[in-house]
């Protein structure tokens, strides 16, 4: 299976729709502080494989971002790597998201 990459303007409009899926910012604590989606879940990419264990729900929809693209791929492949077969790494991280003129909060 290959991970799609999913465009900021088309993740907008699913959380903007309350689409079910689980949105996941995986970067550091201090990154996440700085700015990050709002709807964004923060779970680490140093946590992240025991992390997401808890989830049981194989085939919802997860999108996982970070500053550009490339952690969120590693998560995207240990995700694929435990049997979610629903997977999108957020097409420029962050920064995408920031260069497109979309919102962020910050802590």
């Amino acid at each position: 299976m290959s991970i799609k990459q999913i465009a900021p303007d088309e993740l907008k409009i699913k959380l903007d729709n309350g689409e079910d899926l689980i949105f996941i910012d995986c970067r550091e604590r201090n990154e996440f502080e700085e700015g990050h989606i709002p709807q964004a879940q923060f779970i680490p990419l140093s946590r992240f494989e025991k992390e997401i264990d808890k989830l049981k729900n194989k085939n919802i929809e997860i999108v996982v971002a970070c500053r550009s693209g490339h952690r969120s791929m590693n998560a995207c492949e240990i995700l694929e790597s435990k049997g979610f077969t629903n997977i999108s790494n957020l097409s420029g991280g962050i920064l995408g998201w920031i260069e497109d003129g979309l919102e962020i909060i910050r802590e």
